[in-house]
């Protein structure tokens, strides 16, 4: 092990869980509006809330998730000046591919521990041993332990560099890379900032972002009439939903007060999003929405998240899309014929690609097999 390298373990005080239970046991509501306590047209409900809220003060238990938490092996370093945690988990097998996963908001790096046994030892999962991978899950800048931020500028490129960094101190010189959403974005840096490291770059999407095209994605040509109202429509539903993008890209000040001042804020932005952006086939486990809040609550990454994009937002080149000569797989996930065409790679521009109509904005939560049954396909390909 690199001596810049430290083991960590989680150990929230006991004084923080005691002002967490009181904060919630003094929180206040708004006056209800009549008839709409449990509808999503305004956002989250305040039943669904409440009831969250009930299970976190009395019935959620903090230490028994931090103890299978610190199961896995974590590590802390500095990079450019700023603190990085950091899972580190090798495979049995000494021929494994390292692989840098990369995760995203409102995410943390639990996101990827139910795929980590598959992809680290498959052997033990009814897999083939050739696909195994030593497994690397950064948390972002700013993020869960990877806090305090140390300075300004924490963008996809710093970011990209910095975990190209930490794979070196790993001993990885070449190595995989995979995510989604700012994970995607983190990717695609590593991937353009590092093609002769990087063996390949596999990102994954969902039909959440078919609202961001002509925002954020090109509007691809030769669409019918039908598939043209299918786009307007998401688009109408992204713009109902993107609103947390604008503060945390605009003026994300006042917010990050909120956040890391009141317990019910923090969980009211972090469980939306997960209701909201997983597949309804698929949601998210109500002690995942409660681990992720209890993290970001704990370390205070929801100013970090609005850091992270103000600097997106407003620098001259945000990084997203770049070219690079390493091979590039995608997978759609609760994908339909509009989305593939709308989401789907050009026929010369990936190696591979693969769609479900199961899973949403959180495979690996949501179809953790798939997730990881893509992963294996895609280094399997550049193998052969």
């Amino acid at each position: 092990m690199c001596a810049d390298l430290s083991p960590f373990r989680i150990d929230i005080p006991r004084a923080d869980l005691e002002d967490l239970h009181d904060r919630l046991a003094r929180r206040r509501s708004p006056y209800p509006v009549p008839g709409v306590e449990s509808e999503w047209e305004r956002g989250i409900p305040e039943s669904y809330l409440h009831e969250l809220a009930d299970y976190w003060a009395d019935g959620f238990d903090w230490r028994a998730h931090e103890s299978r938490l610190n199961a896995f092996p974590q590590f802390l370093t500095e990079i450019d000046g700023q603190t990085i945690h950091f899972l580190h988990l090798r495979s049995p097998e000494p021929d494994a591919t390292p692989l840098l996963l990369n995760h995203s908001y409102p995410t943390s790096f639990v996101e990827f521990l139910e795929a980590s046994g598959p992809l680290t030892d498959p052997r033990a999962h009814g897999g083939d041993p050739v696909d195994a991978f030593h497994v690397v899950i950064p948390s972002l800048p700013g993020f869960a332990f990877s806090s305090p931020l140390s300075a300004r500028g924490w963008n996809l490129e710093r970011t990209a560099l910095a975990f190209g960094e930490l794979m070196t101190r790993l001993g990885y010189e070449r190595f995989g890379v995979e995510g989604g959403d700012l994970g995607a974005g983190v990717t695609g840096r590593v991937a353009t900032l590092m093609p002769e490291r990087v063996i390949g770059a596999h990102t994954h999407g969902d039909r959440l972002q078919l609202g961001m095209v002509g925002e954020d994605l090109p509007v691809p040509d030769g669409l019918t009439s039908q598939e043209r109202t299918e786009l307007e429509a998401a688009q109408h539903r992204w713009s109902q939903m993107k609103g947390y993008k604008v503060l945390h890209s605009t003026a994300p000040n006042a917010l990050s007060v909120g956040l890391t001042d009141s317990p019910i804020l923090q969980l009211a932005w972090i469980a939306e999003k997960f209701v909201q952006w997983a597949n309804p086939a698929t949601p998210i486990s109500r002690d995942n929405v409660l681990i992720t809040a209890s993290l970001y609550w704990f370390t205070r990454t929801g100013p970090a998240a609005g850091d992270f994009y103000w600097e997106l937002a407003h620098a001259d080149n945000a990084g997203w899309g770049s070219p690079s000569s390493v091979p590039m797989a995608s997978s759609l996930f609760y994908s339909d014929p509009v989305v593939r065409k709308v989401l789907g790679p050009a026929p010369d521009s990936a190696v591979f690609f693969r769609e479900h109509a199961e899973g949403g904005h959180f495979p690996a939560f949501e179809v953790p097999d798939l997730f990881v049954d893509d992963i294996r396909a895609f280094f399997r390909t550049l193998r052969t």
